[in-house]
């Protein structure tokens, strides 16, 4: 393998092409941010590093969310498998193009080869739980032990020994294990099970993003302007990045189990309302506990009006789904005076309705063309979904963080206020995200040029 080492220095700064959603803005109410230069008095969630990390996590956490769709799929012998496995593959190219930039086109191609192995083998277990061959099933999870293997020798040579190949496989143990958990309890009938591994193995990805932007960022500071990935600005922007994203992820699966009337419909939506508690804790945890209730029923009143929209399609009752959208369209002005009130005008009500509005529209696209069997347009649009949410996790988190510049100071989480999401003090996952140390570099441009191109496709 020739590794080109010479790409290893390509800047950061395409990055900065990740569009930023209307509502972060907040001009007229100066914080204490020097603008992204790491000093410790600054207080940003918009930095080099910051960004990112958000970027990470938005690709890898899409891998999790993906891989357990199509296995689901697969075991359901869905029609939308292929399109959602094309899905999964299309991240696997952004990810191997990413490796690429940075160590040469052989290098991403033999990276390509052994990741999409991976996804194979989970492929091969679904097909043997199908077709209840237990001997198939255990060798299916053998060549994923020989996965682990080859992927961490891979990353091992390719830093140069800098990732040490037994930790990178306790790595990719965690990340196998967590799919496997959640497609055996699905299969089982044990949805609860099912979607709190789900939950779980979207959040890890989360850490990996963290892990893996720190560790960038302290081996090439320069070319991060010397900002920092662990800052309590950016903790925050990162959690509600993972509970909007998620919130997106789990409405659509949900939408489409309604529309199926599958039996883990309930287990689906319970997922997401556990989402809409753990979101509403972090509103109260900045605003207060009545905020939180408020901020609770408004946002339950727009899934509501998903689920209303669901029946009247499954009713061919179109003045019900008229009236949803209409619902939908007042709860979008609901939400935004909220918000706006909250963040004392930081976040404009106007334009909270806009990217309200995007977020609505894409979930009904999602959920319409499922409907319509067309699924070559509904996994692109689950694709622009999602990445959405990381748009509007950093304008809340920007106005939250613009409003409470001390809460938010210095490069530490010493002070941060309590946002009832979990996982923010966890520091030492340096073993469960080291192993995405190479791909770092290219995974800005990807990103931005995937929603770019996806938003034209649309």
């Amino acid at each position: 393998m020739k590794l080109k080492k010479s790409l290893v220095a390509v800047p950061l700064s395409i990055s900065l092409l990740l569009p930023t959603m209307g509502v972060a803005s907040a001009s007229g109410h100066e914080s204490h941010s020097n603008n992204g230069t790491g000093m410790a008095h600054s207080a940003t969630v918009k930095s080099p590093a910051a960004d990112l990390r958000a970027t990470l996590d938005s690709l890898l956490s899409e891998h999790a969310y993906l891989a357990i769709i199509t296995m689901q799929k697969g075991a359901d012998g869905a029609k939308d498998f292929n399109a959602s496995a094309d899905a999964l593959s299309k991240n696997t190219d952004d990810l191997s193009k990413a490796v690429g930039s940075v160590y040469g086109e052989e290098a991403g191609n033999q990276f390509k080869e052994i990741w999409s192995s991976h996804i194979g083998y989970f492929v091969d277990y679904v097909k043997a739980t199908g077709a209840k061959d237990e001997a198939a099933k255990e060798k299916a999870k053998a060549d994923l032990d020989q996965y682990r293997v080859k992927q961490a020798d891979f990353l091992d040579k390719a830093t140069g020994g800098k990732l040490m190949a037994a930790d990178l496989e306790k790595t990719l143990n965690v990340h196998v294990n967590e799919l496997i958990t959640a497609f055996d309890s699905y299969v089982a009938g044990d949805y609860d099970k099912a979607y709190d591994t789900v939950r779980e193995s979207i959040d890890h990805m989360f850490m990996v993003g963290k892990g893996l932007s720190g560790a960038i960022t302290a081996q090439f500071p320069e070319k991060f302007k010397n900002t920092k990935s662990d800052t309590p600005a950016a903790d925050l922007r990162e959690h509600l990045n993972y509970l909007l994203s998620e919130h997106a992820g789990l409405a659509i699966l949900a939408m489409q189990k309604g529309a199926t009337g599958a039996k883990d419909f309930d287990a689906a939506a319970g997922a997401l309302n556990e989402n809409t508690d753990d979101l509403s804790k972090a509103i109260g945890s900045v605003y207060g506990e009545e905020a939180a209730k408020q901020f609770k029923d408004i946002w339950s009143s727009h899934i509501g009006y998903f689920v209303d929209y669901v029946k009247a399609t499954g009713g061919n009752d179109q003045k019900a789904k008229d009236m949803a959208v209409n619902e939908l369209d007042e709860y979008r002005v609901e939400q935004a005076k909220f918000l706006e009130t909250a963040t004392e005008g930081r976040l404009k009500a106007s334009d909270l309705e806009a990217g309200l509005k995007v977020h609505v529209d894409d979930l009904l696209k999602a959920f319409n063309t499922y409907v319509e069997e067309d699924y070559n347009t509904t996994y692109p649009t689950v694709r622009t979904a999602y990445a959405h949410m990381f748009m509007v996790g950093e304008g809340l988190s920007g106005a939250i963080v613009n409003q409470f510049p001390d809460k938010f100071q210095g490069n530490m989480p010493t002070d941060m206020p309590k946002t009832g999401m979990g996982g923010m003090s966890e520091q030492d996952q340096s073993n469960d995200v080291i192993m995405w140390s190479i791909i770092g570099f290219a995974l800005a441009s990807i990103i931005a040029a995937m929603m770019i191109r996806q938003r034209k496709t649309n």
